[in-house]
């Protein structure tokens, strides 16, 4: 389960006294998933969040660091957009390998060619799809934008 590769990761860093950042950033990780845990148990579930939450968590974690990053970067500060691409790097150790231009392209053209979609009225159920097939490993914005001009 990720949640415990991620706990694992963390101790093992720990132990080895790995760079601050990596563990830094493992921590982060951990607190925004126990955050997500007591979210549920108010929702009356007991098993905490799930393996889906978490890749959504740290989906959520990378695109802030690189919205970060480039703020950082058109503010002369390179130093710290640095650092956000460092703790980039560690949140993907626990992401699927993300998808290609290419082979997101290929998805959503099967997707569009499987629903025999014709227009943007179709576009919310292709990406239901989309996200249902490849939650975690594909970027949906870049997705979204390929639907889009697909099906107009």
């Amino acid at each position: 389960m990720l949640k415990e590769q991620i706990n694992d990761a963390l101790i093992v860093s720990m132990k080895a006294k790995d760079e601050k950042l990596r563990v830094a950033t493992l921590r982060l990780i951990n607190a925004a998933i126990k955050d997500r845990d007591i979210a549920a148990r108010g929702e009356d579930r007991c098993e905490g969040a799930t393996e889906e939450e978490i890749l959504g968590i740290l989906t959520k974690m990378v695109k802030q660091r690189e919205e970060s990053a480039a703020a950082f970067e058109k503010g002369c500060r390179p130093e710290l957009a640095e650092q956000e691409r460092a703790e980039i790097d560690v949140i993907r150790e626990f992401l699927p390998r993300q998808l290609s231009a290419d082979e997101i392209q290929l998805a959503v053209s099967e997707v569009i060619k499987e629903y025999d979609a014709a227009g943007l009225k179709d576009m919310g159920k292709c990406m239901g799809a989309l996200k249902e097939r490849y939650h975690g490993s594909m970027d949906f914005g870049k997705a979204g934008k390929l639907m889009k001009e697909s099906l107009s």
